[in-house]
């Protein structure tokens, strides 16, 4: 018998592609019940990703430079600066300093930290969401959170807001999981924790302490709508009697001692960030422009449309929540919608009305950007209407419609000049191309005023884009404010500073703003010592000119 022949088995093509669609099909399915099972990590990742891309476009505005000079301040001079300015962001700055003593800095890494924030936010919302009304409650607020214009903002800001919303619904996370421990046992260790966060939550930025003010309105609510509950209660049909009760009053003695204690540890530091209130004195009185930035600016992005439909959707939200749990015999769900409520909007509706009625008694505190911290609850209130939506396929194309109207904001915030039509990007890349062409020149530069900030000179410029200054000698500098406790450098007499500097240089920049500019004063000290004026550029409210020895 002769063997039989060995060799290829032919397989049709179609067969050979089968297990190959098969393993992507898997691994897409697996995907999706990774997402699905742990929506916190997987929004989180998403709020990072999407709040870090093309963050470094923007150009940088006058409160992230403030960030910037301080955070790369030595700590004796951060600390002479924080008791004469900006205390109310001393451990932000001081968070700030260790991160770029890590990375260096960039407008990227200065800006990475916001976004990791927001990341961070996003999960916490969903499980703030999850825990008040389940699964689905949660994940919808987890990507509304996502899509509201200030959040959106807050991400690409080199500033702490983004920060805030996360302690913010983190304190009410804590505060939640204390309450609900104290019905089963002992809470000690978690009111303790509510009662540390709460301490580093103030001092990481004063307005905190209006979300510890917004728990007891949370509780106080609670409390009376249980007692009424109690007052109305009947025997259901299953003959079953309502369970325990969230508020009792060993609960309202933690949070006391616990926001008690809070408050006395952090009297000091809230007595030293008033003693600074010449700090907010930009803020305007209450006008009818205050309404509008209420109503559109604080938490949707200055759109109205987009603030009509959530207003539209919050109000909707509780409304039907506060309506069916008044129902003779309410439903489970009906029940957790309406503790959403209480819990939510004390955090939306307080923090902003103690701002207006302490601008309205004189005191100017009310700015769009210090709400920050409600947007977590302003979410969670969103959601609380979308999710009343039937079936799921209806649900999904409601979110899908918020993010077509969030894309126009999300493409906004990401633009060259989305902060305050800052151009100092392009200034600084204006003189960095310039410089390069002449490579061996001895080179200065005179800073004049920032257009809006006229006891702040354009040094804030080099501070945010050192790299297309190295090298130049600042030939006006009077004071150093790292020196003198403050935020900027001041020039001295222009007539006698400059002069005395100049040395061999035989190229001066001036750089500055618009407004109050000293361009005429230094380009007629620079002719009395041999040079002229070549080039002159403006880019928005900047203004450079170049001179050269003639």
């Amino acid at each position: 018998m002769s063997s039989p022949r060995t060799g290829s088995i032919g397989v049709p093509h179609a067969v050979r592609r089968a297990p190959v669609r098969a393993g992507v099909r898997g691994t897409v399915v697996a995907a999706v019940a990774a997402a699905v099972r742990t929506p916190e990590l997987t929004i989180g990742a998403l709020g990072v990703v999407v709040a870090a891309a093309f963050s470094w476009v923007p150009s940088l505005w006058y409160d992230e430079a403030a960030t910037v000079t301080s955070a790369q301040r030595s700590w004796p001079q951060l600390w002479a600066e924080l008791h004469t300015v900006d205390a109310v962001h001393g451990l932000y700055y001081a968070l700030m300093h260790a991160w770029f003593w890590l990375v260096g800095y960039t407008p990227f890494t200065l800006r990475l930290p916001s976004a990791l924030a927001v990341g961070v936010a996003a999960g916490l919302v969903v499980a703030l969401g999850r825990r008040l009304g389940g699964r689905r409650l949660g994940i919808t607020a987890g990507i509304v959170f996502l899509l509201l214009p200030r959040v959106q903002w807050a991400g690409t800001e080199g500033r702490p807001y983004a920060t805030i919303t996360t302690l913010s619904v983190c304190l009410t996370l804590v505060g939640m999981t204390a309450l609900r421990r104290t019905r089963t046992g002992s809470a000690t260790g978690w009111w303790t924790a509510y009662g540390v966060l709460a301490v580093v939550a103030v001092v990481f930025n004063v307005y905190l302490a209006l979300a510890v003010v917004a728990h007891a309105v949370a509780l106080a609510w609670t409390l009376l709508a249980e007692r009424h509950a109690l007052r109305t209660a009947t025997v259901t049909r299953a003959g079953r009697t309502p369970g325990p009760v969230l508020v009792s009053s060993r609960v309202l003695v933690r949070w006391t001692v616990a926001a008690g204690a809070a408050a006395v540890v952090v009297a000091p530091f809230v007595l030293v960030v008033s003693s600074q209130a010449k700090q907010v004195g930009w803020i305007k009185d209450i006008s009818r422009e205050t309404f509008g930035q209420v109503f559109s600016t604080a938490w949707f992005g200055a759109s109205d449309p987009y603030a009509a439909v959530i207003w539209a959707l919050m109000a909707a939200g509780v409304g039907v929540a506060l309506v069916r749990v008044r129902q003779r015999v309410p439903s489970v769900r009906a029940l957790f919608r309406a503790q959403t409520v209480r819990v939510a909007l004390p955090l939306v509706v307080v923090p902003t009305a103690a701002l207006l009625v302490a601008t309205a008694l004189g005191e100017r505190l009310y700015s769009p950007k210090y709400a920050t911290l409600s947007l977590p609850f302003v979410a969670v209130l969103v959601a609380l209407a979308l999710t009343t939506i039937r079936p799921k396929a209806l649900l999904a194309a409601a979110v899908a419609v918020l993010v077509v109207l969030s894309v126009p904001t999300a493409v906004t915030v990401k633009g060259p000049e989305a902060k305050q039509a800052s151009t100092w990007a392009h200034a600084a890349s204006i003189i960095s191309a310039e410089r390069a062409a002449r490579p061996s020149a001895n080179e200065g530069v005179v800073f004049g005023s920032v257009y809006r900030h006229p006891t702040t000179t354009a040094e804030i410029i080099r501070v945010s884009y050192p790299d297309a200054f190295a090298g130049l000698t600042d030939l006006a500098v009077g004071t150093d404010g790292a020196d003198e406790g403050v935020l900027w450098n001041t020039n001295g007499d222009l007539a006698t500073t400059i002069p005395s500097r100049l040395g061999d240089i035989d190229t001066v920049w001036y750089v500055g703003g618009t407004s109050r500019t000293i361009r005429p004063e230094v380009k007629a000290v620079l002719e009395e010592q041999g040079f002229e004026a070549v080039q002159n550029w403006q880019t928005g409210k900047v203004i450079m000119t170049e001179f050269v020895r003639s």
